[in-house]
């Protein structure tokens, strides 16, 4: 899809609602098919394979790396940057410690290693040691590095940016939040605290209902543009949605709106079809199955930042 082969007008008042349903469920339809085709690409295929490499942590080690590394985006231990993706940590660097669990064999009573059962009052003795099962035992200190602090072969990524003339769609997109009951801000790139995202959807505070909006300042105006529509369509999509299976599947939604919009205004939002493929086994099924809430959320963004 190009810039120029996406442009369309609903200029008729008394058709615009039906042209732009029927429209939108077409893009969709196309979606759904850059979706698969993305889920069958090499390009894919070969990023999922390295982001599989990567660990989940548990909330209390994702702090303690946000506290000793803010911009951190993605850590692995010394020895794995070096055997499983042909980095190495540059010299110098300091490490970033977090816990990590200690696996061995467990007695299955008392659940310790066997040099700590020996030290207790437990007397099972109905199968040896080394019969014992595994478990988890414990916590110990270890080192992890983040990307930047390594060198070495690239780590392949999915180009997603949109691309296409914004320079007036940011404007009037920021001009729309008010209609929209959202608090928007674009955030210059040196004081950004999001990591590597683009943007997020937030509440000010625990007393305040209004969704607040931050997005990351860059010069790809028209990827500014997507990331605040993004945004805006979590803000009226999830933004009181507390369960956090229905948060993810809401984000594909979050992220169509985007496609839709962003395709509305004359951008390329093709790479889309790679990031809903990242976040969602059953995306395209999703997809189809939320349509009436993905169709009537860009619809009021669309209207909105139109009639502004």
């Amino acid at each position: 899809m190009t810039a120029s082969e996406s442009k369309v007008s609903f200029e008729e008042t008394d058709t615009r609602h039906d042209e732009m349903h029927s429209t939108i469920e077409d893009w969709i339809d196309e979606l759904v098919a850059d979706v698969d085709e993305a889920k069958a690409s090499q390009q894919f295929q070969e990023w999922l394979d390295v982001q599989s490499r990567f660990h989940d942590y548990s909330h209390r080690n994702t702090l303690l790396i946000k506290l000793q590394c803010p911009e951190a985006t993605r850590v692995a231990g010394y020895n794995t940057w070096r055997s499983e993706f042909d980095r190495h940590v540059q010299e110098g660097e300091q490490a970033i410690w977090i816990w990590a669990p200690i696996i061995t064999k467990q007695c299955p009573e008392c659940e310790n290693s066997p040099s700590y059962h020996e030290q207790s009052d437990c007397d099972y003795d109905e199968t040896p040691a080394e019969e014992w099962s595994e478990g988890l035992v414990g916590f110990k200190p270890t080192a992890v590095f983040d990307v930047s602090q390594t060198e070495g072969e690239p780590l392949p990524e999915l180009e997603t940016e949109a691309t296409g003339d914004a320079d007036d769609l940011v404007p009037a997109l920021l001009d729309a939040a008010t209609t929209l009951d959202i608090d928007v801000r674009v955030v210059d790139a040196a004081e950004w605290e999001h990591g590597d995202a683009k943007g997020v959807c937030k509440h000010r505070n625990l007393d305040e209902c209004q969704p607040v909006v931050e997005a990351k300042a860059r010069s790809n105006q028209a990827d500014l543009a997507v990331t605040l529509i993004h945004e805006y369509a979590h803000a009226l999509l999830h933004f009181d949605v507390d369960d956090e299976p229905e948060r993810a599947k809401r984000e594909v939604e979050a992220e169509a709106v985007a496609y839709i919009v962003g395709r509305y205004f004359n951008l390329d939002t093709s790479g889309s079809a790679f990031y809903l493929a990242a976040w969602q086994d059953d995306d395209a099924e999703g997809i189809q199955e939320r349509l009436g809430r993905i169709s009537s959320t860009a619809q009021e963004i669309i209207d909105t930042v139109v009639e502004g």
